[in-house]
């Protein structure tokens, strides 16, 4: 059964809290464009408010959550339980990406621990909080968090980053503008 909630209540951050990854959703507004859904790991995930949230972004292979929230700001946050009782709980709400050069930056930065490879930061302001059963969801035993792509960026310097950034993480599959894209220009 799916149940509304009208914020993050302190049950659902306890949740939140406990698991080891989500999932962040986006999509352009243009119907032919591509809906995209990314996983994300380690401790870069905040609870700045019950109805704000924002997680520490890191350099990937691409950057479509930027550029649709650029363009139309719409973001889904999912939380499985892949432990213990089933849950799965969402998040929909009105996301923004958040830049070094921002004002804000260094007061959202200074919550999150120490990572390379660091891009921006994804804030996003909750409209709607979802639970449902999460029956169908498998269980798994938590193994540990990769180090692949801290290893990556580990690995390269700044300008190595920033270069691999304006490469890769300026657009969208769909060509549209990432914040970074915005930055650049």
């Amino acid at each position: 059964m799916a149940k509304l909630y009208p914020s993050i209540i302190p049950e659902l951050r306890t949740f939140i809290e406990k698991q080891q990854m989500f999932f962040v959703a986006s999509a352009p507004l243009d119907a032919s464009g591509h809906v995209n859904l990314s996983p994300k790991g380690l401790d870069c995930l905040r609870i700045l408010s019950p109805q704000r949230v924002a997680y520490l972004d890191l350099t990937g292979s691409g950057n479509e959550t930027s550029a649709h929230l650029l363009e139309n700001g719409r973001i889904t946050l999912m939380f499985c339980a892949f432990a213990g009782p089933p849950r799965i709980l969402r998040l929909y709400g009105r996301g923004r990406t958040v830049l070094p050069a921002a004002p804000e930056w260094a007061t959202l930065r200074a919550l999150f621990g120490e990572y390379p490879g660091v891009r921006q930061i994804i804030v996003a302001d909750i409209s709607r909080v979802q639970t449902s059963c999460g029956f169908a969801v498998p269980r798994y035993d938590y193994a540990g968090q990769r180090p692949t792509l801290l290893d990556w960026a580990n690995a390269k310097d700044a300008d190595e980053l920033t270069a691999y950034r304006a490469e890769n993480n300026t657009r969208s599959i769909d060509g549209l503008p990432s914040a970074l894209g915005c930055a650049e220009e």
